[in-house]
């Protein structure tokens, strides 16, 4: 059946319209997606590497965990359930810290994709070799230290998806905590 999501109008305003995500991304409807970023004690970064099959930056480094709101779900609940699903790791809405929001709007090949993004970090020490990987997402995660992901989204997202809102929220979370 696929998944469905809550069409939004360009304002980000719910119109009471739920679409197939395909249909979302076919015509350009405005819909939400999430973003997440594990940060480890170390100021370690968690990065997946997408999938090669996947249609968007096919094994390409990403962000921690991440996609669509689903139709009736908040943004916190899509972090939850992201982050289950694409590196089976359980966390609570306790751990979880929303950091800012923005709109995009890109095309990849014939998707058109229209978002209205939330950007969370979680703050906790895993260990990576106990991740399961959903094998249709993710290939392989890595700890990158705060240094090193800086510097490759200073470097035209150097080695990393080219997802500048979210990757920008990351720096200015950093920047922040050093106050």
């Amino acid at each position: 059946m696929g998944e469905f999501l809550d069409v939004l109008d360009e304002n980000g305003n719910y119109t009471g319209i739920a679409e197939s995500k395909s249909k979302c991304h076919e015509k350009g409807l405005w819909h939400k997606a999430v973003a997440v970023f594990i940060i480890n004690s170390k100021e370690q970064v968690l990065l997946q590497k997408r999938s090669p099959n996947k249609k968007a930056w096919p094994n390409m480094w990403d962000i921690s965990a991440g996609g669509h709101v689903t139709a009736g779900e908040f943004g916190i609940n899509s972090v939850i359930r992201e982050i289950k699903e694409e590196i089976g790791i359980d966390v609570n809405k306790i751990d979880i810290t929303f950091i800012g929001a923005v709109t995009s709007s890109d095309m990849q090949g014939k998707m058109k994709n229209n978002h209205f993004n939330e950007y969370y970090i979680i703050k906790k020490d895993i260990d990576e070799t106990k991740c399961v990987l959903q094998k249709e997402e993710v290939s392989e995660v890595k700890w990158i230290n705060k240094d090193e992901i800086i510097e490759k989204i200073k470097d035209n997202y150097n080695g990393i998806t080219n997802k500048q809102g979210c990757w920008d929220y990351l720096i200015k979370y950093f920047e922040f905590q050093k106050r």
